[in-house]
């Protein structure tokens, strides 16, 4: 069957069971559209190509399917590098597909050329330039095959406009070859014997659980795991709903903004059992202190990511639901009702822990951004998708929303990509077209990409935005407050647009609250209008993030108010 390059592509999007995609068109990817615009594949316009991966992005983490983003050559390709780094960092599968200047043109300055390839080298997880119609086959499977398995992650596909328009005989469904790129998805059994040893002889253990347990599909398993053996679970950001918030196990986020159990928790368990995370400076804070106590074992399918930051005492490299299904099967052939005395007296300080030290904030006369996200909670009853901007709005979603199942919490933890999460938020009411999904926003980094709230509007999208508007770039604010004697040198955003009439402006809704009493009305009629909405919460503007531990502080130098 001879076919265009344009053509082979939309075979190979059906063969991987692609629905979705997200661009933006231009010249060099002209002929792509013209054939998409034949199949049933649905193509989202979005406004900015950054918004084109973040949507992309948001679809992947709510389903774990790839996302697909479609961008033009030279502006589009790099405007789409920020997304594409914020997957890279979450190991987050995606495909994007780039438009070419032809391959003679390549290298001669031609109009919108840039190498994306080269740019996109130290963010994309692999990437390729096609060099002619009979590799694009092999090339598009390749790249599907790359971005979901493994570590999953990014890869760029730039196709140039004469690969796409050239003809070549097409042969549906080639199996995907590549001898230099087998992962490890079984774990070694004789280190795994060595982990329930630990578990069993442990005193005061902790399970640190990260995004690669939500990635493998692990938090059933991980559950499982915590529950029989009576082990309480801490997460990173990336890592929250992979084990129940509610739970009486759960310690909450670890970290900078981590709760005082989970820090002290980590500081002063004798078994640390890292799961599917990077141990990333955020959550260690000065690591000549971090689990110091404690041997620590670390499960991750990337080999390159054990005892990269730090010293392990068991490393095991393996798929992580695949290894927490054999530590359990090893587990159930253990008296593990023992346990229950030997680890009462560490949940018993770690209670004591919970109840003197909780995450706590004093509403006052100005709207407080926790009461804002606690009653978003409280009439959701945890059943919204939320994704996030970055910054305080970020933390206190993550503190005061509490995630018991993966999948419900879509944010940008290694980048902290300000702008992320409406287009995110857009890719994932893709996917669940009857869910509530919610951004929650800050005044400042919601303007980053506020032009998708059009993208939202022509699709029908009913996507909730909580802006949790302080006039300040808060996050930056508050570290000018605590360590820069309150020098406040750049971060006022006292003009900003009103965020109601340009709901209104984009064919939204919008609404307000400047009171704490007007909360729950404006949420309420906010989660209950049908379509887009953007709610602005006028809140404290000098209201902090607590705990916060210094940057480079041992965690447990925490700053509690």
């Amino acid at each position: 069957m001879k076919l265009t390059g344009a053509q082979i592509l939309m075979e190979v999007l059906k063969e991987e069971g692609v629905d979705s995609i997200f661009g933006f068109p231009g010249g060099a990817t002209i002929d792509i559209h013209d054939h998409l615009e034949r199949t049933d594949i649905r193509h989202y316009l979005v406004r900015h190509e950054q918004g084109a991966v973040h949507a992309a992005d948001g679809f992947a983490r709510v389903t774990g399917k790839v996302g697909v983003a479609l961008v033009t050559s030279g502006p589009g390709a790099t405007n789409a590098v920020t997304g594409i780094a914020t997957a890279y960092m979450d190991s987050i599968p995606l495909v994007i597909i780039s438009g070419q200047v032809p391959t003679h043109l390549i290298g001669n300055d031609a109009f919108q050329e840039v190498d994306i390839v080269g740019i996109t080298r130290p963010c994309t997880k692999h990437n390729y330039l096609v060099p002619s119609v009979e590799e694009l086959p092999r090339i598009l499977k390749e790249a599907f095959h790359i971005a979901r398995s493994g570590r999953p992650g990014p890869v760029l596909v730039d196709i140039p406009k004469n690969v796409q328009q050239g003809t070549t005989n097409f042969k549906p469904k080639q199996k995907v070859k590549l001898k230099s790129y087998n992962p490890t998805y079984k774990p070694n059994s004789k280190q795994l014997r060595k982990v329930v040893d630990l578990i069993m002889a442990a005193k005061r253990p902790v399970i640190f659980a990260g995004g690669g347990v939500i990635l493998s599909k692990g938090a059933e398993e991980l559950t499982r795991l915590a529950r029989s053996a009576r082990i309480p679970v801490t997460m990173s950001l990336m890592g929250l709903g992979a084990f129940p918030g509610s739970d009486p196990l759960s310690l909450g986020m670890i970290g900078m903004h981590g709760t005082y159990r989970a820090n002290m928790s980590t500081s002063e368990c004798d078994l640390l059992i890292g799961i599917g995370v990077r141990f990333d400076d955020r959550v260690t804070g000065k690591t000549d202190s971090f689990a110091s106590q404690a041997e620590i074992v670390h499960i991750d399918i990337d080999p390159t990511s054990i005892r990269k930051n730090v010293p392990v005492s068991i490393p095991v490299v393996g798929d992580c639901k695949t290894t927490l299904e054999v530590i359990n099967s090893f587990l159930a052939e253990e008296d593990l009702d023992k346990l229950t005395d030997s680890r009462g007296p560490w949940l018993d300080q770690i209670e004591q822990w919970k109840q003197n030290y909780k995450l706590a904030y004093i509403q006052e006369a100005e709207i407080k951004p926790q009461y804002v996200v606690e009653k978003l909670y409280e009439l959701t009853r945890g059943d919204a998708i939320i994704t996030t901007e970055v910054g305080q709005n970020q933390m206190w979603a993550a503190q005061f929303y509490h995630f018991d199942r993966p999948g419900y919490f879509v944010t940008s933890g290694g980048l902290g990509t300000m702008g992320f999460g409406l287009p995110a938020a857009i890719g994932a009411q893709v996917a669940f077209p009857d869910a509530l999904v919610v951004d929650v926003a800050g005044d400042g980094s919601i303007q980053m990409n506020i032009q998708e709230m059009a993208t939202a509007v022509q699709y029908k999208l009913p996507v909730k935005v909580v802006i949790l508007n302080n006039c300040y770039l808060g996050m930056v604010r508050q570290w000018q407050e605590l360590f820069y004697e309150k020098r406040y040198a750049c971060t006022c955003m006292d003009h900003a647009p009103d965020f109601v009439k340009l709901a209104e402006a984009f064919g939204a809704v919008g609404l307000r609250a400047t009171r704490p009493d007007e909360v729950e009305t404006v949420l309420r009629r906010g989660l209950e209008t049908p379509g887009p909405v953007i709610m602005d919460f006028r809140v404290a503007k000098e209201e902090c993030v607590y705990p916060m531990v210094p940057a480079g502080a041992p965690i447990t130098e925490m700053l509690l108010v």
